[in-house]
């Protein structure tokens, strides 16, 4: 069913097909529509939607949901989710699985409500204290709002773990056609969940381990899960590389503005190509490498002074000369903007192995 929607509703109307039954929220602008959403479809598949009195408080309703193996989710901005980063690190250490949507506003402090991607740092690196990662989804479109929901449940469910799709206010306020369809609903078996059976009520959902031999053993069980899913969950979009000098990387809606440049600048005969990461974490390194291994130079674009710019220059470990374009306050940059950055100078060959 095609229907036009704004991408904060779409990400709801995801969650409910994937199988969402708990949502606890506290409206924030940019990302108050995805609580109203929830208020208005949850309960239609009997499901729960409680507004909480905090931030602290929504992440701390999700970590009990999520204990008792429901799909449960929350979403915020900037500023909610610096209040939610214990609870956060709580989940994880818990290894429980939960999708929490960041829709990303202008920062530091309170900053204001244009679009920003000020959370990268905050989301991709964990945030939080203690050792843990984030799983981290970018979507681009309103399409994406649904479909990167969908997929951020079943890899929260596969690693147990908390899934983060983390937008711009951008994504989130606009407005497309989606089109969505009914799926069947696979719940993941969850035997170690708490859900009053006597077969249950012995599990304890706790991340204290009091014995450094036991917590040990329980951050290497999570560092396995994590390089697993650093091997198979890398997720990327290219555009026009195979034979492009030029590799613009960027995501959200940058990317977007990117797709329009590239195109732009192939017409002024710049052969430019764009590399978009789909998943935040794990990073799609190796491929961003072999991108852009076939072109002279990166350029990373993003609404913040340089944050994924990191990851990028470490994917590439100085094979590739980076450079950095970034936009703040809101603002976000357009196609005649770039172009003057997109210029390319002919380099020495590097060679491909250091």
């Amino acid at each position: 069913m095609r229907q036009l929607c704004k991408g904060n509703v779409a990400v709801i109307k995801g969650a409910v097909l994937a199988g969402c039954r708990a949502y606890y929220g506290y409206p924030i602008t940019p990302a108050s529509e995805v609580a109203e959403a929830a208020a208005l479809y949850l309960p239609e598949v009997g499901g729960t939607f409680i507004q909480a009195e905090s931030e602290t408080s929504s992440i701390n309703m999700v970590y009990g949901a999520a204990s008792a193996g429901v799909r449960a989710m929350t979403a915020s901005s900037g500023p909610g989710l610096s209040l939610m980063q214990e609870g956060i690190s709580y989940l994880a250490g818990s290894e429980l699985p939960c999708v929490i949507v960041d829709v990303m506003r202008g920062g530091p402090g309170l900053g204001n409500i244009a679009p920003e991607q000020s959370d990268y740092l905050a989301m991709v690196k964990g945030g939080g204290h203690g050792n843990y990662r984030n799983l981290v989804v970018a979507p681009a479109s309103v399409q994406e709002m649904a479909d990167f929901t969908i997929l951020a449940f079943e890899l929260a469910d596969k690693y147990r773990n908390p899934a983060i799709v983390l937008t711009d206010g951008f994504v989130g306020q606009m407005m497309e056609p989606l089109d969505l369809e009914y799926r069947e609903i696979i719940a993941p078996a969850k035997p170690w969940a708490v859900e009053g059976t006597a077969e249950t009520r012995k599990n304890m959902i706790s991340s204290i381990y009091l014995e450094p031999d036991e917590l040990e053993e329980h951050q290497r069980r999570m560092e396995a899960k994590y390089i697993r899913a650093q091997q198979t969950e890398t997720r990327r979009e290219e555009y026009r590389t195979e034979d492009a000098n030029l590799i613009v990387v960027g995501y959200g809606i940058v990317s977007r503005v990117l797709r329009s440049a590239v195109d732009e600048a192939r017409r002024q005969g710049i052969k430019a190509g764009l590399f978009r990461p789909i998943t935040l974490w794990p990073f799609p390194a190796k491929q961003l490498e072999a991108a852009a291994l076939r072109a002279e130079k990166v350029l990373v674009v993003e609404l913040s002074n340089g944050q994924m710019v990191e990851d990028v220059r470490l994917a590439l470990n100085g094979r590739r000369p980076v450079e950095f374009y970034g936009r703040v306050g809101g603002n976000v940059p357009d196609v005649e903007e770039l172009l003057p950055k997109m210029e390319v100078k002919k380099i020495e060959e590097v060679p491909a192995t250091v």
